[in-house]
């Protein structure tokens, strides 16, 4: 079927790059932007660069210089996506391609990525393993991440990877610096008090606390890590921090973006962050006492966020500009929440409208449509890697939309 031709083109157009490539907020890599004496040192200037480079619908990162490079969350979401692909294999479940790509060769592709990761990890005096990514970053509220600075985000999803990737494996390395990553959240991230427990922050750095989705995936990281210490104190932080996002769950089951006035949206992606964070933490620790939170968020998130024709949408109150991982997201959360029976109608036409409208004939997959004037950039972390991540949990999870 289509989705089968469509998974093996973008993964070739990925290996042919060696998952190298542009990040949307990559513009301070520029080495004409670095050269100037004065521009780089004002903050100001910094975001103008990064705003109108992402913004921008034309590609101007080949002139500028800017490199394409390794990102350390793109890669752990084409690790996710290898060690999907393997368990497809191992459970018989469906041909990729007519010449079957062999086993052998995704353990090459999995040890490959994996180690390519744990070479990227990022270099301080932290308590454990983490990963950042690989450009300087000005926030809007004009504070500079330089590159590589740890975040619970990138490091969450390089920790997971690693921890499937062990399971494959059994290369014990993965899984001790997978579990090492715990001490990162628990020591090295701040603590915001919210409700009836915390917010984890979004890095070590100051002035990053307030966002829920990242305090999830705080949770989520230490109850993976839970499920092979049974660390009581991993579970209690875990713990704390869902009870305080759940607590801030609005009475229809949405969520906003933070703490702050200024992030006061509700948006698609970031609601199935959340959702796939807690069903999580459930599934690793076994406490079902937030199931109702699950439930109330995702009946918000089908009824909000996808038109009948399956057309995805970046906000509650409106759809443009549609974002890649508004559809993609959909495609992982059905996989952790077990909801692929029960919403087939929904993820196949999400997932038809997906590779009509936003995959290119080269394979890759666009950033964001919008009424009039798209941004077709190939970007490997945020379209393309996790695409490939979103697209590997549909085949293992839908088997019969896929013909030997």
């Amino acid at each position: 079927m289509e989705i089968t031709d469509s998974f093996n083109r973008l993964r070739e157009y990925c290996e042919a790059e060696d998952f190298k490539g542009w990040d949307p907020y990559d513009g301070l890599n520029s080495k004409l932007f670095q050269a100037l004496p004065l521009l780089p040192k004002s903050a100001l200037c910094r975001l103008a660069v990064i705003q109108g480079m992402k913004r921008c619908p034309l590609n101007l990162r080949r002139p500028l210089l800017v490199p394409k490079q390794h990102n350390p969350k793109g890669l752990a979401l084409f690790l996710q996506g290898y060690c999907n692909l393997y368990n497809v294999e191992t459970y018989g479940r469906a041909s990729l391609q007519e010449n079957t790509t062999t086993k052998a060769e995704l353990l090459r592709k999995i040890n490959h990525l994996a180690e390519l990761l744990l070479s990227l990890r990022s270099k301080g005096d932290y308590h454990g393993a983490c990963w950042g990514y690989n450009f300087d970053w000005q926030a809007r509220r004009l504070f500079l991440f330089p590159a590589y600075t740890p975040t619970v985000v990138a490091t969450s999803f390089a920790a997971t990877a690693l921890i499937d990737a062990y399971e494959i494996t059994q290369n014990r390395q993965y899984l001790d610096t997978a579990l090492s990553s715990a001490q990162f959240v628990l020591q090295d991230l701040h603590r915001t008090p919210h409700n009836r427990g915390f917010l984890f922050s979004y890095s070590p750095l100051p002035g990053n606390d307030t966002v829920f989705n990242a305090s999830l995936l705080g949770s989520r990281l230490l109850s993976y890590c839970y499920r092979y210490t049974n660390d009581s104190q991993q579970l209690e932080a875990a713990r704390m921090s869902v009870r305080a996002c759940c607590d801030s769950q609005k009475p229809d089951g949405s969520w906003v973006y933070g703490m702050l006035p200024v992030q006061s949206w509700v948006d698609s992606f970031h609601t199935g962050y959340n959702l796939d964070a807690l069903a999580a933490y459930q599934e690793n620790t076994n406490d079902l006492t937030f199931q109702q939170n699950i439930d109330k968020g995702f009946t918000y998130y089908i009824k909000n966020f996808f038109m009948p024709d399956g057309t995805p949408r970046y906000y509650n109150d409106k759809t443009y500009p549609i974002d890649i991982h508004c559809p993609g997201q959909l495609f992982i959360t059905l996989a952790r929440l077990h909801k692929y029976g029960e919403q087939q109608p929904l993820a196949d036409s999400v997932m038809n409208w997906t590779l009509k409208h936003m995959q290119d004939e080269k394979g890759y997959f666009y950033y964001q449509i919008k009424p009039h004037f798209s941004s077709h950039i190939p970007y490997m972390r945020w379209s393309n890697a996790f695409m490939f991540c979103a697209l590997s949990y549909y085949l293992l999870n839908k088997p019969l939309a896929i013909s030997r």
